[in-house]
């Protein structure tokens, strides 16, 4: 880790009279674009899209004075002095190679709201990674409530981060999800302290390669002034840790599911152990709370239990918070969640797992498991996932656009496990894969949707497929 001169405040700008261009409408744009006209910002709105929703939320901005060009997001309006981006947005769109001709910076919605923060503002306990965000961050927010603190989850996670900087609440620590987009577009950002899960392939067509993909989730750690968290299972968080430039004193903290070393946090015959932010952590380690206070208990999800504890005592929280915040945590839908148990088997909806290391996460959690997958591949592969799961699994019943890779895989890495594949998308084609996984399921088996892909070859989003289901598990169950 790296000491250099970095200031956690964040640099003034005046955006009076200066013409900044945003970049997209959407959750990200219409709040960037009301706060930098509220500031005297000159600002013009591009869109590449032109339907409904789009309209309707022109019209909204430009009764505000507001200039709006819908059906061209590619031309850079003349006079821009900067761009603010929604975070999807690629950073080769022609958009953006003009404006890097031109000289013209861009930032994401994460800058703005870094930029716009105040001087008593709350600091950021920041959350990356391919997998386990989100349950990370709102077990965090449930840990520093626990602890008496003013704070919310916000960010990649559906809050708006400008809506929680601007707004009338005044917090003392926000828990903020961040993705490599909105990381990618956040050069300032100088988080408290903040954590890298893990790291697989995913985005990989966003950021053109698996370095640029890892290069913007460590930018989390730039800045850091408490502690920087990673991953011991996950080499390449901790090499991301190393390279980071951090404030003097700042620390590397490591989480494991194993016997913590020095200033690590692991597990100790089923205890939560911290031995990184307790006195004379030579010798002493303090208990935290009990693997079953974690709801669910399955490996990953211990994992990121960890990753929230180790950012809660970077701030000072006491170890009674850590174990009432687990305590009081409820996962979100669709994520490892417990939908039937039916002739002693169990149903598992682990919707939420669309790509193939949040699939791994999920799979090492049971045993034996009937697994229901496919759906949009995206262009992963699955021999490695299927060669790691191979022992676990009792038979796979596959579905969706992409199902032939992993009825492949599971020829060459599982030959001796039964394949139902499923040639149809229609309406009742996911309760016809819960049936044929009824049947291939023995009383103690789990069956477990945990795609590995996309859903949007056959539902509108992996809530929909996960409700699909659970209904189809309660009709079979009836």
């Amino acid at each position: 880790m790296g000491s250099g001169q970095v200031t956690s405040t964040s640099e003034l700008f005046d955006f009076q009279g200066k013409h900044v261009t945003v970049a997209g409408l959407g959750v990200s744009g219409v709040p960037a674009a009301k706060a930098l006209h509220a500031r005297g910002a000159v600002v013009t709105v591009v869109n590449d899209g032109d339907d409904a929703r789009a309209r309707e939320q022109a019209a909204e901005l430009q009764a505000l004075g507001i200039t709006v060009r819908l059906g061209d997001g590619a031309t850079l309006p003349e006079g821009t002095e900067l761009i603010v981006t929604a975070p999807g947005w690629q950073p080769d769109k022609p958009l953006f190679l003009a404006a890097r001709e031109a000289g013209v910076p861009v930032w994401g919605d994460v800058e703005l709201a870094w930029r716009l923060r105040g001087p008593d503002a709350a600091p950021w306990l920041a959350v990356t990674g391919t997998n386990g965000k989100t349950t990370t961050v709102q077990m965090l927010a449930s840990i520093l409530t626990a602890a008496g603190l003013r704070t919310a989850a916000v960010g990649n996670i559906g809050v708006s981060l400008l809506d929680a900087v601007l707004g009338e609440e005044r917090y003392d620590v926000l828990a903020v999800e961040l993705s490599s987009y909105q990381l990618h577009w956040a050069p300032s950002l100088r988080a408290h302290s903040a954590v890298v899960l893990n790291l697989a392939p995913d985005h990989l067509d966003w950021h053109g390669s698996m370095e640029a993909y890892a290069r913007d989730k460590g930018r989390i750690y730039e800045g850091n002034k408490v502690a920087c968290v990673y991953n011991v299972a996950d080499r390449a968080t901790e090499d991301l840790v190393r390279e980071a430039d951090v404030e003097e004193g700042c620390r590397a903290v490591g989480f494991t599911l194993g016997t913590p070393g020095l200033s690590q946090l692991g597990v100790v015959d089923g205890i939560l152990v911290d031995r990184a932010f307790v006195e004379n952590r030579q010798k002493n380690a303090q208990e935290l709370a009990e693997v079953s206070d974690v709801n669910p208990p399955a490996p990953h999800n211990i994992a990121n239990a960890l990753a929230a504890a180790a950012l809660a005592r970077a701030f000072g929280v006491p170890a009674t918070a850590v174990r009432d915040g687990l305590r009081a945590f409820r996962p979100d839908a669709h994520r490892i969640a417990h939908v039937a148990d039916i002739d002693g088997v169990a149903y598992v909806d682990d919707s939420k797992a669309t790509n193939t290391h949040a699939a791994e996460a999920s799979l090492a959690a049971y045993e034996p498991i009937v697994w229901i997958a496919g759906g949009l591949a995206k262009g992963a592969t699955f021999d490695e996932l299927v060669a790691r799961s191979a022992k676990r699994l009792r038979g796979a019943v596959l579905i969706g656009a992409d199902r032939a890779l992993i009825r492949d895989a599971l020829a060459r890495h599982a030959p001796e496990v039964p394949v139902v594949d499923l040639d149809r998308t229609d309406t009742g084609a996911m309760l016809q894969a819960v049936t044929e996984a009824k049947r291939l399921a023995q009383p103690g088996d789990t069956v477990l949707l945990a795609p590995a892909c996309a859903s949007m070859d056959m539902f509108t989003n992996y809530n929909q497929r996960g409700d699909a289901f659970a209904a189809a598990v309660r009709e079979l169950g009836a």
